[in-house]
């Protein structure tokens, strides 16, 4: 859910750099020679040159065994040299010789992370609030590897806190919002498990499309919500701003006149609907905690999808920020503006520049919006940096392809299904890529592999294209038979949509 930790890993990690008092924070004997290596390590730490500083942290760490601080320091440079697997072992050693020695404490837990070690990550982290907690980067570190585990709720908390201590943070705002989106994401979820054929699912997905600008589908599930709950209030409202947002405006009046015959409810009682009416949206989350009735969880998606507009509002006021520009890109994006979300990357790049998951959602942005010329760099600048990744080999190769480099994207693609044999993008553009090279035989095994997912026979036509030139002809004959079959389908689907969607009069 949340980006990488590295931006804020990188921010508290460069702060303790420049602490005029940096290394050894516990004192170690001293003679003349051991004295001027420590200082040459530091100003060598201070310069950016870890892997020379490294060797002189070894040679201090043998010349005074079991030093905490020796051992932090060692850990450090082998940290900030890239080496986080080999810094763990120095890290926890300065911990267990030390238990409150906060930085080593905080180096580790930023070590365990990026490693993946979440879990472990988390109980660093922990340590350090023990022992001061009131420790920015600490907290702001537990609230995003909370979200990574999807202990969305914990990490909520955690953001709220923070949002109460540091409300001109972004990131802090940005995490809250993201987390108050996945948990009304999940009593979303848990609607659908309880009611998937009510009404309440109805409503909140036709509020997704409607946000999306997806006006026809999302009259379809308002008006469907509508025929098995005529009462339930709001719904004459939301058909009103479709139509308005059509061009429909003497529609729109006549739906908000149904609105205004709906009689309000009686909120003499604490019911989930008037707390969500009067914004006590914290209070309607409490009231409906344990109670597993559908429309407990309609109520409590919509509250926290409420809080996450509330943590964005507040986002917005504060002065321009990556985060910022991060939440306007994905909004263009599920708008399929993918030009306007690759602008917002570039803002939100221009912010934070060393940030690699930016980098990667603009080339994906740009790829989108089918500016291939332009995105391809950005994968393969990417590319560079991770050469193991199976999905930056994915996107590369396919970006290749989409720029008829078939020849070119083949190795790629063969390696992204190596390091990932489940990625069905990948296979499937494997297979696109040895069909424009002529290799139809190397291309079969990718295309059944994808067939179930074939919603327009596109994927059966390839198929029956590549058994035909291989000499199956048999097989051609039947998989072709199988496309004009999905091709009959799909074209009866979507006029029965078509006619289904479409925005007609109240």
């Amino acid at each position: 859910m949340i980006r990488t930790f590295a931006k804020t890993a990188r921010v508290f990690l460069l702060g303790l750099l420049v602490q005029p008092a940096w290394p050894a924070p516990v004192p170690f004997p001293q003679t003349e020679s051991l004295a001027l290596k420590s200082q040459q390590a530091k100003q060598l730490m201070a310069e950016g040159k870890f892997g020379e500083a490294i060797a002189l942290y070894r040679e201090l760490n043998l010349a005074v065994p079991n030093n905490p601080g020796l051992k932090l320091n060692l850990g450090m440079a082998l940290h900030m040299a890239g080496k986080k697997r080999e810094a763990i072992p120095e890290l926890e050693a300065a911990v267990k010789l030390k238990p409150d020695l906060v930085p080593a404490w905080l180096f580790l837990g930023t070590a365990r992370l990026q490693l993946g070690a979440t879990t472990a990550a988390v109980k660093a982290f922990k340590a350090v609030l023990s022992l001061q907690p009131e420790n920015r980067e600490a907290s702001l570190m537990l609230a995003e590897a909370l979200s990574s585990l999807g202990r969305i709720e914990e990490a909520a908390n955690q953001y709220q806190r923070l949002a109460e201590v540091y409300p001109e943070s972004p990131q802090v705002w940005y995490g809250l919002g993201r987390s108050y989106e996945s948990l009304s994401a999940q009593a979303f979820e848990k609607l659908q498990e309880t009611a998937p054929h009510s009404s309440y699912p109805l409503v909140l997905l036709g509020e997704t499309r409607l946000r999306e600008q997806q006006f026809s589908s999302a009259f379809y599930l308002y008006r469907q919500a509508l025929e098995e709950k005529p009462a339930l209030r709001g719904l004459h409202k939301a058909l009103a701003e479709i139509y308005r947002q059509t061009g429909h405006l003497d529609w729109a009046e006549t739906e908000e006149k149904k609105e205004s015959q709906n009689p309000s409810p009686e909120c003499t009682g604490q019911t989930l609907e008037c707390h969500f009416l009067a914004g006590r949206y914290s209070q309607l989350i409490v009231a409906a905690k344990g109670s597993h009735m559908p429309d407990s969880f309609y109520w409590r998606s919509r509250a926290y999808h409420e809080l996450a507009l509330q943590a964005f509002t507040q986002l917005g006021q504060l002065p321009p920020s990556a985060e910022l520009h991060e939440l306007k890109a994905h909004i263009y994006n599920s708008q399929n503006k993918y030009a306007e979300a690759a602008s917002e990357w570039r803002e939100a790049q221009k912010l934070s520049p060393a940030d690699v998951e930016i980098q990667k959602q603009l080339a994906i942005s740009l790829k989108l919006a089918e500016d291939y010329s332009a995105a391809l760099p950005l994968f393969q600048a990417l590319l560079r940096q991770q050469p193991s990744s199976a999905e930056l080999n994915y996107l590369t190769g396919d970006t290749l392809l989409d720029l008829q480099r078939a020849e070119e994207a083949i190795p790629l693609l063969k390696h992204a299904v190596v390091r990932d044999p489940k990625s069905l993008a990948a296979h499937k553009s494997l297979a696109r890529a040895d069909l424009a090279e002529g290799k139809m035989f190397e291309a079969i095994p990718h295309l059944k592999l994808v067939l179930p997912g074939d919603e327009d026979g596109s994927l059966h036509f390839q198929l029956a294209q590549a058994y035909r030139a291989s000499g199956q002809t048999e097989l051609a004959k039947k998989t072709l038979a199988e496309y004009q079959a999905i091709q009959n389908s799909a074209a009866a689907a979507r006029e029965a949509a078509k006619r289904e969607t479409e925005i007609t009069a109240p």
